[in-house]
């Protein structure tokens, strides 16, 4: 029960993230809709039980990948000044109503037993989905789409740097 709990809150979380990366008028908006995307998802590999993607999920996209578009939305620049005055009356109490029931729903999952952790792979093959597993394939095996994958990340952030300063010549000097 608490599986189907987690995936239907993660997906309404997943469909919210992605309309408001969508459909925000401001792009600081949309690059938070689009981490609210990818955290849900996270989780939803969590309950999944991947815990390595979901820790890659975390760092490399929701942590590096968000990093460098936050980066690119600044250097593009938002020239517009935004109104911080809140117009729905009682919304932070209401976030801090949303946060206590979260907590209270996993303590009491955690504490009435309804809720185990279950250790990844038991029960199945114990080199299927291990970190150990994966980075052996990752070093061995496919070592070299590996570093091919990295250097061109590197080649188009530095692509991306350089049209970024890019100016062009006044009167053909």
């Amino acid at each position: 029960m608490s599986e189907l709990v987690i995936f239907v809150l993660m997906g309404i979380g997943a469909v919210a993230g992605g309309l408001t990366l969508i459909l925000a008028k401001n792009p600081v908006y949309s690059a938070l809709g689009m981490l609210g995307t990818l955290f849900s998802l996270a989780v939803l590999y969590v309950s999944q039980l991947a815990h390595f993607v979901a820790a890659v999920q975390v760092v490399v996209y929701a942590g590096a990948i968000m990093t460098l578009f936050l980066f690119v939305i600044m250097l593009v620049g938002v020239d517009k000044s935004e109104d911080t005055s809140e117009t729905i009356r009682g919304q932070r109490t209401a976030a801090l109503g949303v946060v206590a029931g979260a907590v209270l729903l996993a303590g009491y999952l955690w504490l009435s037993g309804v809720f185990t952790w279950t250790i990844a792979g038991a029960g199945t093959d114990p080199v299927n989905g291990t970190v150990e597993a994966t980075g052996t394939l990752l070093f061995s095996e496919w070592v070299l789409p590996f570093e091919v994958t990295s250097l061109l990340l590197i080649i188009a952030s530095v692509g991306a740097v350089g049209l970024a300063l890019f100016r062009p010549r006044k009167g053909g000097e």
